[in-house]
């Protein structure tokens, strides 16, 4: 078993964990232990961890599926590289302020889960942090399962029972129109889920909304984007919010079923680095409930 502590990050919640080091957890009691406090917190901190990409990967696995969004593009001899979420390009060198590049990575500072736009969307996020900035580059964190909770009757019947679509190229449209266009954001239709995510382990509901998405059912385009809005406006108050700052070292694991994140400026001058692993949702943790009644008919 893990001998760890933990702190909480915020009253609604998240945790810091403490005596663990992810690079030695195993299938098992150890990993089952991990599991239980992500399915209770929703997001868990580990701080000063010494963890290289192999047991990044490793980790991850432990979760679930590992999500290959370049599966379609890599030759057949060519191995799955740990993601990196950096303004740092293949020559080294730093994108620039208008790149498409650096316009993909400010489409990451709208509040999102990831993967709502894919056929599998994203059970977790695996972040670890490898260089940082001098200031800035926080990541914020919203729970969209305390948000529910709390959440007025008023703004809940707006959404109960409905069905939302996502699409990858509509949250990018939003930051460019030439960025929207790019192969890479129309990879797979339109993607159709319930609104309210409730999780298998322990019946806990959350709301399941995303900058992806653009559609709710019985509204259409514009109505849905005012609803949409008001949703998500209710659902990053800050009671809601844990900001983290980070160091390098630092891994934050967090439920995407039930939080929404977004990036947060840094001087596009400095290098800042993180990798990132997304484990994909399977039916043990509720993705055949999610699929609208309407589609499985």
């Amino acid at each position: 078993m893990i001998d760890q502590r933990t702190i909480p990050l915020t009253e609604n919640f998240g945790v810091e964990v403490q005596g663990v080091q992810l690079g030695q957890i195993k299938a098992g009691a150890e990993f089952d232990q991990l599991r239980s406090m992500f399915e209770e917190h929703s997001a868990l901190l580990f701080r000063a961890q010494d963890i290289d990409d192999e047991q990044h990967l490793a980790l991850g696995k432990l979760f679930g599926p590992i999500e290959d969004r370049l599966a379609d593009e890599r030759k057949p001899d060519e191995a799955y590289v740990v993601p990196r979420v950096s303004n740092v390009l293949k020559d080294g060198t730093l994108s620039g302020e208008m790149d498409l590049h650096t316009l993909h990575l400010k489409a990451n500072m709208m509040w999102h889960a990831d993967s709502t736009f894919m056929p599998n969307p994203a059970l977790t996020n695996i972040l670890v942090s490898r260089v940082t900035t001098s200031h800035g580059g926080a990541t914020e964190f919203a729970s969209t399962r305390a948000a529910w909770s709390q959440m007025p009757k008023a703004l809940k019947v707006k959404i109960e029972g409905r069905g939302i679509w996502h699409k990858y190229s509509h949250s990018r449209a939003r930051i460019s129109p030439e960025l929207a266009a790019l192969p890479m954001f129309h990879k797979w239709p339109d993607q159709h889920w319930n609104a309210v995510w409730k999780n298998p382990s322990n019946g806990r509901e959350a709301l399941y909304i995303a900058s992806h998405a653009f559609k709710i059912d019985g509204y259409n385009e514009a109505e849905s984007q005012v609803i949409l809005d008001e949703l998500m406006a209710f659902c990053t108050q800050p009671q809601f919010v844990y900001r983290h700052e980070w160091s390098v070292g630092d891994v934050l694991i967090w439920d995407q079923r039930a939080v929404l994140h977004r990036a947060t400026p840094w001087p596009q001058n400095e290098p800042r680095t993180l990798t990132s692993i997304c484990v994909s949702t399977t039916d043990r943790d509720g993705l055949s409930l999610m699929r609208h009644q309407s589609d499985a008919n």
